[in-house]
């Protein structure tokens, strides 16, 4: 009883911490004077009742009062009932005690003991379960829901010799039944910040009970609650949808800093206390319905403030569109869009020639209008801006991509307007430029005109090549290029220009590409040398008769008659042989449907219906594929090609006849080098020719013409099969790169041959128009080693262009570039000395050539040092030594004499200050934007010196100085610097062990910026993420690359990564369906084809792959491999009714089919 009289006149001071830092005297009775002092803490002598309630209590609380006046009740409540009671001394406790309170606390009066059984009765009634009230769990009672849980600390029967703290080893199985954590193995915090927001609450519930105490534990409520009561449940995510739900903002300071600091510049930052949030920063609390208000409140300012500013529209319209996404209901959505389109239409009134607004309202008008009203939209769009490139593009791309509307020749008077409007809008530039100025000044808004101009002549032989027209587009190409770059150099009009290249065109000369063509300008000059001549010799066939000749009868009405009358003579008998022929065709067309029948072939009746089998279906697919690979060339209309019956191999032959009628409204005239390169750089890539890269990626071509490919370009592939070697190096059986796989080239070798002839003879006509371009003569030399080499590794060491590289050298000896592209093709087929001699021989020879051959010295002694450390052998010292000596060269200015030991010191100090000093002067022709070929050569060779001579560190340092000289913007748009760049990432990519990880990292991702489509960096990005990081965070990577700044790049290398790992199929097919979703990747056919192709021969999933199928040939109906690929590949899973229908659709649209079906049908027959 000494201790209940202690308990009831001594109590202990109520403290607000469960610990108190300072230890307080101890009233209590004689018990404790033996306690040491330590345990006199009232964290030891509290009641024990006190945590019960305390914990009891705050899981109770229903609600979060806001006023303050119920929050000061609710803490007198809590201070009521911490009343101390006796203390105790320390006992060990057996475990059947856990989770219970002592008996021999006399201390608590019998009321406050019912109130606390009544408290207790009525929560486990709410809740309807008999789990473990909440207390338990604070108190870690021993019945734990999962018995193989060992007990926590309170739970030890001996507090001095336990651990305080375990870990639990064994996961929870029921996570993997439900799909979530358990909502009390979860913790929950709040957001609490006494300084700043400590009246704000982040979130504001309804007066009811809260939410998160409806559901306690999961495996005692029932199946309704079940559903919903679950962590992260949709419940809960629909309140954190919910627009009425306020949340904490930190809005920017609205005062204007600049203004403020106009002289100087603030060595302090001005921030709070705690550097959470400058100061003038607002920390509001406001719903969605709020932010819609503020925001569109600020944007209506701003349009009036700065009507003039797209951008501010833009960011007006796309805001709308996050409104549309946060509203559930179809109609809240529509009206969202009527508004949006209402705010395009007003900023296109004040901006009528902004193409980025037209742009936009017409993708706003595609969301709501039909198919008819939207194309008339465009019509009175592009009227009013008919010079625009972009505006056409798009158009096409609508139009083009319409299955319903869809037609061959619809799209070919789409084309001919578009161009015709273009070529219209450049003429009416040259104009006035020249009007202004007499010389020729290079106008930038003409050059832009006519690149756009190419890029859509380009887009439109690769619509009529993928649609089966390969004549056409190869006669499309010629055409152009003998218009454009081989016009005769005569002052004549359009039209009369026209008449005579239609008088070219239809004569028998040779046409670019094709052998013996010497160009529109050269025949045209032959054959008045030939009329001449013939003039000649009459006259003097004429002269050396002399003499009476007798008279010479005029022209007479008599002379006429009898002309005529000998015509309808004429007539008469070919009208009676005609009618022989009809007869006969008659006859013979009876004798061809005997024949069938006999055959078993009913002519007369549908000939789908003769099909029983669908092997029928694939040897058509077979012969027609076959068939686009032999007849791509035209065909001339008096040539041998075409016979002179009336069978049907005549008429097919005359169907690849293309005539000028054909060609001529698509012919256009081209005065800038920049867009006569690009249309000769394009038109060898298109037929498979190698070329250097010779634009940036950042160019509205590089990316239209990924887009566009059917199959992946040599400059991607080359790039995947380096990356897929890195990725499969570790294993033992080296497998083939998948995407090669998937979309392999169908062309055979014979076509590939023939091609790259074709491309070697244009682009060596070409060259005349384009003298001392090393990247057209490079061509040629390629070109003409796989046409010797048969597009196989040469095991002779005798290169295969050496004789043609002599004749060029022959005609032009002062042409030292192509002496440099000579001598490494030497180097290529590892002719070492020879290419040694031909580098010597060309620097050797640079002081007595003109100034304009002496401009490209950096280029030569950079290839040449450049070669020496490719070919390193076993004597590395070498080879090194000899490209120092080349450098010392070229940076100290002495003339260059051959390899004889390596450099002094003295001798590369003088090529270090001679490099110095020459990229120095080179800053202010970088900046006014003049980069050359020449001046990025001089910079990589002052970067290779150093780091031959002293190191990467000094290499780098000598790039970024070079960067620094150029603005952001002009770097991203020069192909120069881009290759530069390249080569940066390239030594540090070489040097890994010397220069840190971060570094490499960081210039990898500042040139994904810059260049987003590039595909060397992409492939620098997956070799390094693959030696130095996971597998995880490399998908993160890419994954935000393609959301970020979507491209066709990124994905071909994240779908490269995730087969050659053997990642899982479910990713896969996340990332073709990620990249379909975008509205620029939905019409790629090469695309479409991985996917088919992946579904059918990988996951061998046939249905999955006939679905693929029928999307793609709707979102690409133009694409004939893409048609033909469903038949050759889904013809399990096609039925013949099936693929009959297609086969109609495919005629319907107009794709060119050479193949009847009724040649398979009497193959057939024939071989049974």
């Amino acid at each position: 009883m000494e201790n209940e009289d202690a308990g009831t006149t001594a109590k202990p001071p109520e403290t607000t911490s469960l610990f108190p830092v300072l230890l307080q005297p101890s009233s209590t009775g004689n018990n404790t004077d033996n306690v040491p002092e330590w345990l006199r803490n009232s964290s030891f002598t509290t009641n024990l009742t006190v945590i019960n309630d305390a914990v009891s209590s705050h899981y109770q609380q229903s609600q979060l009062e806001e006023s303050s006046s119920s929050e000061e009740e609710e803490r007198a409540e809590k201070n009521k009932a911490k009343v101390s009671g006796p203390q105790y001394e320390l006992l060990d406790s057996s475990a059947s005690d856990r989770g219970s309170y002592s008996d021999d606390d006399d201390g608590e009066t019998k009321e406050k003991r019912r109130n606390r059984k009544k408290k207790k009765k009525r929560r486990k009634r709410e809740l309807s379960s008999n789990a473990a009230s909440l207390h338990d769990y604070a108190l870690a009672s021993s019945s734990s829901r999962k018995p193989d849980v060992r007990a926590w600390s309170s739970s030890s029967s001996s507090a001095t010799t336990n651990k305080e703290y375990y870990f639990d080893s064994r996961g929870d199985r029921d996570n993997l039944a439900f799909g979530s954590l358990y909502r009390m193995d979860v913790a929950r915090y709040k957001l609490y910040n006494s300084t700043k927001i400590s009246d704000l609450s982040i979130y504001r519930w309804s007066q009811k009970s809260s939410v998160f105490d409806e559901d306690d534990d999961i495996e005692g409520l029932d199946g309704t609650l079940r559903s919903g009561g679950r962590y992260w449940s949709a419940k809960y995510a629909a309140l954190e949808r919910h627009r009425n739900l306020k949340r904490i903002r930190v809005l920017p300071p609205e005062k204007n800093v600049s203004s403020i600091y106009e002289d100087f510049i603030p060595l302090l930052y001005d921030g709070d206390s705690d550097g959470r949030s400058p100061s003038g920063a607002k920390v509001v609390e406001e719903s969605w319905e709020d932010e819609v208000y503020r925001k569109t409140k600020e944007f209506n300012k701003l349009t009036r403030e700065k009507p003039h500013d797209e951008k501010v529209w833009l960011a007006f319209a796309d805001f709308q569109d996050k409104v549309a996404s946060m509203q559930p209901q179809k109609g809240a959505r529509l009206q969202t869009l009527e508004r949006k389109i209402s705010i395009l239409e007003k900023a296109t009134e004040l901006n009528a020639d902004n193409e980025d607004l037209l742009l936009s309202l017409m993708k706003a008008y595609q969301s709501r209008d039909s198919i008819d009203v939207l194309i008339g939209r465009w019509e009175k769009i592009l009227v009013q801006n008919s010079g625009s490139y972009r505006l056409w593009r798009e158009f096409l791309h609508v139009i083009q991509g319409e299955f319903s509307r869809f037609k061959i020749s619809e799209m070919r008077k789409m084309y001919a307007n578009a161009v015709q409007a273009l070529s219209g809008a450049c003429s009416k530039q040259y104009r006035q430029v020249h009007q202004i100025a007499t010389e020729s000044p290079v106008d930038p808004e003409l050059v832009s005109l006519e690149l756009g101009l190419v890029d859509l002549f380009l887009s439109l032989c690769r619509f009529e090549w993928q649609a089966g027209y390969r004549e056409l587009a190869t006669a499309l190409f010629q055409a152009e290029i003998e218009y454009t770059l081989f016009c005769p150099s005569l002052l004549l009009s359009e039209q009369s220009k026209r008449r005579l290249f239609e008088h070219f065109w239809n004569s028998n000369g040779a046409r670019v590409g094709e052998d013996g063509a010497v160009g529109w300008s050269t025949w045209l000059g032959k054959e008045e040398e030939q009329k001449q001549k013939f003039v000649t010799e009459e006259l003097s066939n004429s002269s050396d008769e002399g003499g009476w000749t007798g008279w010479t009868e005029a022209p007479s009405k008599t002379k006429e008659v009898i002309e005529t009358l000998e015509n309808d003579r004429v007539g008469d008998v070919v009208i009676e042989e005609s009618d022989d022929v009809s007869e006969t065709r008659d006859d013979e067309q009876d004798d061809i449907e005997t024949l069938l029948k006999k055959l078993g072939i009913d002519a007369s009746a549908d000939a789908n219906s003769e099909i029983k089998d669908t092997k029928t279906w694939t040897k058509w697919s077979e012969e027609e594929l076959a068939r686009d690979r032999d007849q791509w060339m035209p065909v001339r209309a008096t040539s041998a090609g075409v016979p002179d019956g009336d069978d049907a191999e005549g008429d097919e032959q005359l169907l690849r006849v293309i005539l000028c009628e054909d060609v001529t409204e698509y012919l256009f005239s081209l005065t800038s080098q920049e867009a006569r390169l690009s249309l000769v750089s394009q038109f060898i890539e298109f037929y498979g020719g190698r070329i250097s890269q010779w634009a940036s990626t950042n160019n509205s071509s590089w990316d239209e013409r990924t887009r566009s490919l059917e199959a992946f370009s040599h400059s991607i592939l080359d790039m995947l099969r380096k990356v897929h070697d890195v990725l499969t190096e570790s294993k033992s059986i080296q497998m083939g790169m998948p995407l090669e796989c998937l979309v392999s080239s169908l062309d055979d070798i014979s076509m590939r041959i023939s091609m790259v002839k074709f491309v070697r003879n244009a682009a060596l006509l070409c060259l005349a128009a384009f003298p001392q371009n090393y990247i057209l003569e490079e061509a040629v030399l390629v070109a003409e080693e796989l046409s010797n080499t048969r597009m196989n590794s040469s095991v002779s060491r005798v290169t295969p262009c050496r004789a043609l590289a002599k004749c060029l050298l022959k005609n032009n000896r002062q042409d030292v570039i192509l002496c440099g592209v000579y001598a490494r093709r030497e180097a290529a087929f590892e002719n070492i000395d020879q290419a040694r001699k031909i580098f010597d021989m060309a620097l050797s020879s640079l002081e007595g050539l003109p100034l304009d051959n002496q401009s490209n010295a950096s280029l030569l002694y950079l290839w040449y040092a450049e070669m020496e450390l490719a070919n390193e052998s076993d004597d590395k010292s070498d080879s090194s030594s000899r490209a120092v000596h080349i450098l010392s060269c070229l940076g100290s200015s002495v003339k260059y004499s051959p390899y004889r030991s390596q450099p002094s010191n003295l001798q590369q100090l003088r090529a270090r200050q001679g490099f110095k000093e020459r990229v120095r002067m080179l800053g202010p022709v970088w900046a006014r934007g003049r980069i050359d070929d020449n001046s990025s050569a001089l910079i990589r060779s002052a970067a290779l010196f150093e780091e031959l001579t002293t190191g990467p560190v000094a290499a780098i340092e000598i790039l970024d100085q070079a960067f620094m000289m150029v603005l952001p913007e002009r770097r991203r748009n020069n192909h120069q610097l881009e290759l530069l760049y390249n080569y940066y990432v390239g030594i540090l990519c070489n040097h890994n062990e010397e220069i840190r990880l971060s570094k490499t990292w960081e210039a990898i991702v500042k040139g994904l910026q810059m260049y987003p489509f590039s595909p060397y960096l992409y492939s620098v990005l997956v070799e390094i993420s693959h030696l130095h990081t996971s597998p995880n965070k490399l998908r993160r990577i890419l994954d935000d690359y393609c959301s970020k700044k979507p491209s066709l790049v990124a994905c071909f290398f994240s779908l490269l990564f995730e087969m050659s790992k053997g990642g899982s199929q479910h990713r896969i097919h996340s990332v073709f369906e990620r990249a379909l979703e975008n509205e620029k990747f939905r019409n790629s056919v090469v695309l479409w084809r991985c996917y088919i192709a992946y579904e059918s021969s990988i996951t061998c999933d046939l249905p999955a792959a006939r679905r693929v199928f029928f999307r793609a040939i709707h979102a690409c109906p133009w694409s004939k491999t893409l048609w033909l690929d469903g038949f050759l590949r889904l013809n399990s899973v096609l039925t013949v009714k099936e693929l009959s229908d297609l086969q109609e659709v495919m005629r319907d649209k107009e794709l060119n089919l050479r193949t009847d079906i009724y040649e398979i049908l009497l193959q057939d027959e024939m071989e049974t």
